[in-house]
């Protein structure tokens, strides 16, 4: 069955070969129908060329000759399968409709080759690593999925161009293929290779396909790990604020094993995407893809792929003028191959994640000497020539050359065609070359010591030998670099992040703009020179890739229904609560010590506030409370003085200093309530304040029942209201009331007493320092008595206000009254609708305004008769005044 197999593909492959070679070489046309599988072949790009036809057969002829390889003899050989052409679409034939396709070159492809030679020669002079071993290489060209792939590696397993059988002898020198960088390409010789067990070393990234050893068992991989390489793009997104990236991800395995993972680390970052597209490797995915991008806003978009498909990607999405996005891709190769007019090009100045690695000593300069006379076998480098200097064979040979320009180098083409600068996929094969030398160094001085006791045979050994070798291969190489091929101990790759700086065509830069070492501790892994980062011609600044713009401090985060959740909006912080940083999910409530500021940005201490005497208000009421009571301590005074007229004696003179002193006391008793408060103020301020009340309310009331006794005295029985009089009855009110009003504040006290309180809530950015009333029955129960007495007072007066007495103090007490219980009416309302040191004023103004009533209803007219009107404080005018009273009341 095997054997069956390999025919057909013999067959195929060799049918394929004659007639490319028939249509391309002999006939000079393009090719009909054929992809890029095909063979290779000059592309003919000067049809007006004036050559003429027998040289242009000679030149033909020397390249044919040439097997379209690059080979170097030695005692151990090594296969290179490199994807050095591609086909691309010439013309479609109007009318068959059936694509042409030619042949094309990609020529910094061709420094795999150049790689390859200088890891071979080294090895070869280098005395201390296989001695005695010389090794050589063939390298193959292969293009994308390579029909004739099979037959090369046929040819290079059996070291002749006949059909391999699984059970025959090998007599090529062939020990190991070197093959990439796409693990699709090695996977593809694994189905050969691998029937052999015939070590198969892939150069390209990293591929966890590949490490599946069940399925490829003979296939190595030389990259190091890319595990770092999520976390190395998440990075570089929270370095720059992007939140909101587009993906674009290879559909094959790998890619598809890459895609959670990347979710999972931008979950953590909160990190969104704004599509996730999977794209296969067919082009009419691609329009679909540009739609989607073009509608979007995002600004970054991040490729992930292996090289076959960024070249793809690459090349559609260039047809399309998408400007205004940043570009993150994960591999360089395919940019160095395809951005031609790299201005202009959509991919222009992308970021770039480069496995990081050591300078080869000696490479550059080796590429500048390499020439085709140098290496007289290698079939394209005298292509390049060929087709760049425009060198001819001689006629008389083709191996030596004219016309060609005097020190031509590879250093002579712009950067777009050949790159000097060792790709990470060369640096690969010259560390493969290596790892292949310390293995077979190895193996053989294993086989020399066994041979050694045996009978001394030549050494002789199969290329499925080699494995346990390999698998143990580990050493630094010329730049100082772990070489590892068995998996479990491979390295994880560091990155340089390289941009391509904005040249014109053909002088484009590569530089490295940063690192990401996944070894360093977490916050230093990423080390980014911003400044020297080239963005695309859109941006003008680092450009910034957000759904939402970020939440300022004294804002949060609402998130918007039905959206990712970095799309939020953002609503200001409430009352006491601030965010001081950006974006944050809540505010924070400020401690009941402090507030928020307007900005909702920081809590500031509050201030304590209370009624204090540096306060206007405070101020004014306390001189006002010295005032009244200096008016108070006047008045009070000229009663003294003038005891024995008859205005003062009028009225029962002993009640008239009670009042007089209970006044004074209720005004220098408000000013307890101004001023920081405490303990003993608190509760002499209530205590006080109801006792004072009390004598001063109940000491009317004993005036105005005076008066009506000493009317009813007149006109009644004096026999009867004489003992009324005479023993001073109604002067008991006063400690009765007063004795009634103690007990009421003894239970206060008792229970539930005022204390010192703070309220930190009803007035921003303060700590009111007030006095509790304890108890507010116990409160409303002293204003309840103060109120009865109050309405006592009231009732009694008015009903005598028309008596006839001498100064009309009746009247005077009915006003007084009535301007006291209007007081505190008002009183109840306000004092409830305010706060803080507010209310304080209010209940202080209750108590001085209520006082001062009294004191100027009651008192101030009698002031006024004894000091301006002193004519009538004598008896002749009371008794005047009292008979025209009376004849007025009987009239």
């Amino acid at each position: 069955m095997l054997d069956e197999i390999l025919g057909d593909v013999r067959k195929a492959a060799d049918h394929l070969e004659e007639e490319i070679e028939q249509h391309a070489f002999y006939n000079n046309t393009s090719v009909k129908g054929v992809n890029s599988e095909a063979v290779p072949r000059v592309e003919e790009e000067e049809p007006n060329s004036k050559k003429n036809k027998a040289h242009s057969l000679s030149e033909e002829e020397c390249l044919l000759n040439k097997k379209y390889t690059a080979h170097i003899n030695g005692d151990v050989m090594i296969a290179g399968f490199f994807p050095l052409i591609y086909m691309e679409l010439n013309h479609t034939d109007s009318k068959s409709k059936e694509k042409i396709f030619r042949q094309s070159y990609n020529f910094n492809n061709y420094q795999l080759v150049l790689a390859l030679a200088f890891g071979v020669e080294e090895i070869n002079k280098n005395p201390q690593l296989l001695p005695n071993t010389t090794l050589g290489f063939s390298t193959y060209a292969m293009g994308k999925r390579d029909n004739v792939l099979l037959k090369n590696l046929v040819v290079s397993l059996s070291g002749k161009n006949i059909l391999v059988n699984y059970n025959c002898k090998r007599d090529g020198k062939t020990t190991v293929a070197l093959t990439g960088p796409s693990g699709t390409i090695s996977s593809e010789c694994a189905t050969l290779l691998d029937l052999y067990r015939f070590p198969q070393l892939n150069f390209g990234r990293f591929d966890p396909v590949l490490s599946d050893h069940r399925r490829f068992p003979a296939v190595y991989q030389v990259a190091p790990k890319d595990t770092a390489l999520t976390l190395a793009m998440v990075a570089l997104m929270v370095h720059f604020s992007w939140n909101w990236v587009g993906l674009v991800i290879s559909e094959e395995e790998s890619g598809l094993r890459m895609l959670p993972q990347l979710r999972e680390e931008m979950s953590k970052h909160r990190i969104c995407t704004a599509f996730e597209h999977l794209l296969p490797l067919q082009d009419s995915e691609h329009a679909s893809l540009h739609r989607k991008i073009r509608n979007s806003f995002v600004k970054v978009i991040v490729i992930f792929g292996n090289n076959e498909f960024l070249i793809i990607t690459i090349y559609y999405m260039g047809k399309y003028l998408t400007l205004g996005k940043v570009w993150v891709i994960n591999a360089p190769s395919a940019l160095i191959s395809q951005m031609l007019r790299f201005l202009f090009h959509p991919f222009h100045a992308p970021l770039i994640f480069s496995h990081h690695h050591g300078q080869i000593s000696g490479f550059n300069n080796f590429v500048k000497t390499v020439s085709p006379a140098k290496y007289p076998e290698d079939y394209y480098l005298a292509v390049l020539w060929i087709k760049y200097f425009k060198c001819t064979f001689s006629e008389s040979s083709c191996v030596t050359w004219k016309n060609c320009p005097a020190n031509a180098s590879l250093e002579w083409l712009p950067r777009f065609l050949f790159e000097m600068d060792m790709l990470e996929e060369s640096y690969n094969i010259y560390n493969a070359v290596y790892a292949v030398a310390h293995a077979l160094h190895e193996m053989l001085i294993d086989q020399a010591e066994a041979q050694a006791v045996g009978n001394g045979r030549k050494l002789v050994f199969s290329s499925s030998q080699l494995h346990p070798f390999l698998k143990n291969t580990h050493f630094n190489n010329p730049a100082g670099d772990q070489v590892i091929l068995d998996e479990p101990k491979k390295l994880v790759a560091e990155y340089d992040i390289v941009n391509f700086w904005n040249f014109p065509e053909g002088l484009r830069q590569v530089v490295k703009v940063g690192t990401f070492s996944p070894s360093e501790c977490h916050g230093h892994q990423l080390s980014l020179s911003t400044d020297m980062i080239e963005w695309p011609i859109a941006f003008t600044e680092t450009p910034q890739s957000i759904c939402s713009e970020s939440c300022g401090p004294g804002f949060r985060k609402s998130p918007q229904e039905g959206s990712p959740a970095c799309c939020f909006d953002c609503i200001p912080c409430p009352e006491k609560e601030i965010s001081n940083r950006t974006d944050m999910e809540q505010c924070v409530r400020c401690p009941d010590h402090q507030y928020a500021n307007m900005e909702k940005t920081q809590c500031l201490l509050k201030s304590e506030s209370f009624l204090d005497y540096q306060d206007p208000l405070g101020m004014a009421l306390a001189c006002l409370a010295v005032s009244l009571s200096t008016l108070t301590a006047a008045i009070t005074g000229i009663f003294v003085k003038h005891h024995h007229t008859p205005i003062v004696k009028a009225n029962n003179r002993a009640l008239s200093y009670i009042l007089l002193i209970s006044l004074n006391c209720s005004f220098l008793c408000s000013l307890l309530a101004i001023g920081h408060p405490n303990t003993a103020t608190c509760i002499l301020q209530q205590t006080t304040f109801a006792v004072v009340f009390t004598v001063a309310v109940s000491s009317v009331l004993a005036k105005t029942l005076t008066v009506v006794l000493a009317f009813s005295a007149a006109t009644s029985s004096w026999t009867r209201m004489r003992p009324w009089l005479v023993s001073g009855r109604p002067n008991f009110l006063i400690p009765l009331c007063t004795l009634i009003q103690l007990i009421v504040c003894g239970v206060w006290l008792g229970t539930s007493p005022p204390f010192l309180d703070t309220d930190a809530h009803s007035e921003h950015g303060h700590i009111l320092i007030l006095c509790n009333k304890g108890s507010a029955s116990a409160f409303y129960c002293v204003l309840g008595f103060l109120g009865s007495l109050a309405l006592a007072s009231f009732t009694v007066a008015f009903l005598a206000r028309n008596l006839p007495d001498t100064f009309n103090e009746a009247k005077l007490l009915t006003f007084s009254m009535l301007l006291f219980c209007s007081v505190w009416l008002t009183f109840l309302p306000v004092y409830h609708s305010t706060q803080g040191k507010t209310m304080v004023a209010v209940e202080v103004f209750s108590s001085l305004a209520s006082s001062a009533g009294l004191l100027g209803c009651i008192f101030v007219p009698k002031c006024y008769i004894i000091l301006f009107r002193p004519h009538r404080n004598s008896l002749p005018a009371i008794r005047g005044q009292t008979r025209s009273g009376r004849k007025k009341s009987s009239q």
